[in-house]
């Protein structure tokens, strides 16, 4: 579905692109050509002229590929801010994941909603690492005991835990359109069998350091979607986009998990719930969009978000 988001104008920077949650800009360096090295490392630009990038998360919210008229207030910053403390998880220890973090140093209209990121060269592979059953995964066990072809033990159920986690990634898709779950050998073949295997490795180190984190939180992390690419100033495979968030991950809550059922998510399952209800008047399968959220599923939306901010970081969200 297309739409319109607000493009906000921020000084010395130029938007570039926005996703169903996201808003790029570019550094805008218009006298590039005609100004100096000098002039421009003086004025602090130096380092934000061609090699990085300001992400702003909005407070959009998308269900069953529309974005929705409806926003969530303080999602963007939830998101980010969320994002942020993640990075710095996994970027401690004696096995750091490198990251595209630079600063937080941004304009004021998109404070705490926004990171300064190295300009990656992504790859076109959604990652994912799932340590439990369900969603699509579910689907497709159904019907043939696998998941993405990978074989998985009989009697499974909705919530079984996978033990070791499994690596199932899928392909990107445009705004508006589903993203498409592939096999390992697909992921091979369009990046190279050391690269797959990288990123294989990459993102399931990072689902068990944060399964264990947010399990002594009392969450548990059922699945997440990472993404990566190639730093060209280093050449090293890194960590981009947003990490270990309720858009990104399904969290669920460890005193009331429960196998063989659907599990209670710290996401947007209000919205999905209500779209789906006979309340919201909607047919998914029509071409009309979603109609506006009531204000009820707004707050509700906005609460479960904060809630997952503070459970995992032990921060209040202010």
């Amino acid at each position: 579905m297309a739409f319109a988001p607000d493009v906000l104008e921020l000084p010395g920077w130029k938007h570039v692109y926005s996703g169903k949650v996201r808003d790029l800009y570019v550094p805008a360096v218009s006298q590039q050509v005609e100004t100096s090295s000098e002039d421009i490392a003086a004025e602090g630009l130096l380092d934000q002229r061609n090699d990085t990038v300001l992400v702003v998360a909005s407070d959009r919210i998308s269900a069953f590929d529309h974005v929705l008229s409806s926003e969530i207030p303080d999602k963007g910053r939830v998101l980010t801010q969320l994002s942020l403390w993640w990075f710095e998880q996994l970027s401690a220890g004696d096995s750091p994941v490198a990251h595209h973090v630079v600063s937080t140093d941004v304009p004021e209209a998109v404070a705490g909603r926004a990171m300064i990121c190295k300009k990656l060269d992504m790859f076109p592979v959604e990652c994912i690492a799932r340590g439990y059953l369900t969603g699509s995964g579910l689907e497709e066990y159904r019907q043939s005991q696998t998941v993405c072809e990978l074989p998985l033990p009989a009697g499974l159920v909705d919530g079984s835990r996978l033990e070791p986690a499994i690596f199932t990634p899928s392909a990107k898709a445009e705004v508006g359109e589903h993203d498409e779950n592939i096999t390992y050998d697909a992921v091979v073949q369009t990046v190279g069998a050391e690269t797959a295997g990288r990123l294989r490795e990459l993102t399931l180190k990072i689902y068990t350091r944060a399964e264990e984190i947010a399990r002594g939180r009392g969450i548990i992390l059922a699945d997440t979607k990472v993404e990566f690419g190639i730093d060209p100033t280093t050449g090293d495979i890194t960590l981009g986009d947003e990490v270990l968030t309720p858009d990104s991950s399904r969290f669920w809550d460890a005193e009331t998990y429960e196998p063989g059922k659907a599990q209670p998510s710290f996401d947007k399952q209000f919205v999905r719930d209500w779209l789906t209800s006979p309340a919201s008047g909607w047919d998914r399968k029509s071409d009309t969009p979603p109609p506006a959220l009531p204000e009820e599923i707004v707050q509700k939306t906005r609460a479960r978000y904060v809630e997952a901010y503070e459970r995992l970081t032990g921060r209040t969200f202010a």
